[in-house]
């Protein structure tokens, strides 16, 4: 293990870039376009299920589809882009998905079917993975030590503005339209944000191709699934977003039927509380930095508690400020977790870029599985029983904060307290 150890581990410390360099600056732009792009891909029918189910004729558990399996093609592809890295590279890797997303999303408007709609919403989570597979692999070996876990905030926080975006642009357009309209849209939104991933991507510095066996391979995933705080962490995120994905996918149903009749456009306001996320991750990166991950990840999982309670209220304030908490305490878990995985990789002698992709395979199937169980709770509890769905997901979630906190923190970190 030593020996993996020393493969992975390049002086990063010394010739990262720093916080305010010209370096530090393009990665951090263009990593959070390139975040936009795939969540605004990623979760562009979430605001438009109620419109697929009058639409296509299906039932709100069979609208869901239209999120799930693209989830679903998102985890297979991390199977496949975590190792491809190591042999291709983390900059190539996130271009190319980026544009292959891209061109999928604008064949989606043109779908004749539903059937061929959702094989093109799951091709799209194929293509989509190239970035989420490096991207913490690529801030770990790219950016000074010091600065990790904020930048990965940040980066995660341009996933809450991409998911946001994504409904914002699709919900509005496909009330005065239609949702291959609101689909077009989504898909130049995408466009505009691979060109500027396009230019101002730097190569990596650090990465060196490393063309493995499968023996290696094999062994090096051995490594990241027998270390008990990643795999902790694999359900830790698998229950954080497998909660945020279930309530927001039965919102829309909740909230176009009695007492509140809202429209699509309406109901994607409610979407303005994603920026919340984007300070809560890039906040409790900051105060992870200086004291730790393990101190500050319970605040995350608390909040979302306190916010699926509030959402159980019959009030649309009360709402509101349910999915407000949700939200900010997700981006906390997820942000943490996320940047956490690859710095508990390298250290355990892992490769950083495999942990991600089972991190995240775990983090989307969960996301896939219950998210359609949050369609099918709605169908047949009513708001109830996503409540209830959310909250034994939330304590699955506190299980593993849990455990996280009393496994010890390997040796070899220049920052102790963030391994």
């Amino acid at each position: 293990m030593s020996k993996q150890r020393t493969l992975e581990q390049p002086a990063l410390e010394t010739v990262g870039h720093l916080p305010g360099s010209a370096g530090y600056r393009r990665i951090m732009a263009a990593m959070f376009a390139a975040g936009m792009a795939t969540f605004v891909l990623l979760y562009a029918t979430q605001a438009l299920l109620p419109e697929l189910h009058a639409t296509f004729h299906v039932s709100p558990t069979q609208a869901t589809l239209s999120m799930s399996l693209t989830t679903a093609g998102l985890a297979l592809g991390l199977l496949v882009a975590g190792p491809a890295s190591e042999v291709l590279g983390r900059t190539p890797l996130i271009v190319g998905s980026t544009w292959a997303a891209t061109l999928v999303a604008c064949l989606t408007p043109f779908a004749p079917s539903w059937q061929a709609f959702l094989t093109l919403r799951l091709l799209e989570g194929v293509v989509l993975a190239g970035l989420p597979a490096v991207a913490t692999a690529y801030l770990r070996e790219e950016l000074h030590a010091s600065a990790l876990a904020k930048a990965t905030g940040l980066y995660i926080g341009g996933t809450a503005l991409g998911g946001m975006a994504g409904r914002l642009l699709t919900a509005p357009v496909a009330d005065a339209a239609g949702w291959r309209w609101a689909m077009a849209v989504a898909a130049l939104f995408a466009l505009g944000c691979a060109v500027a991933v396009t230019a101002a991507l730097p190569a990596s510095r650090n990465f060196v191709p490393r063309p493995r066996g499968g023996a290696e391979l094999g062994a090096m995933a051995r490594v990241a699934l027998a270390d008990p705080a990643l795999r902790s962490l694999y359900l830790l995120g698998a229950c954080a977003v497998g909660t945020l994905v279930a309530v927001f996918n039965a919102l829309g149903f909740r909230l176009t039927s009695a007492p509140f009749h809202l429209s699509l456009g309406a109901i994607s306001l409610l979407y303005l509380v994603y920026p919340l996320g984007t300070v809560s991750s890039t906040v409790s990166g900051a105060l992870a930095d200086r004291f730790g991950r393990r101190a500050v990840l319970p605040s995350g999982c608390a909040l979302a508690v306190l916010g699926v309670l509030l959402t159980m209220l019959p009030s649309l304030a009360a709402i509101v400020a349910g999915l407000a908490c949700l939200t900010a305490g997700f981006f906390v878990m997820h942000g943490l977790a996320s940047g956490w995985v690859a710095v508990r990789a390298h250290l355990a002698g892992a490769s950083a870029s495999q942990a991600a992709a089972f991190y995240l395979c775990s983090y989307y199937v969960g996301s896939s599985v219950f998210g359609s169980l949050g369609g099918s709770a709605w169908s047949a509890y009513g708001w109830g029983g996503v409540g209830m769905l959310a909250l034994a997901l939330l304590a699955c979630a506190g299980v593993a904060t849990a455990r996280l906190r009393r496994i010890p923190v390997l040796p070899g970190s220049a920052l102790p307290a963030l391994g």
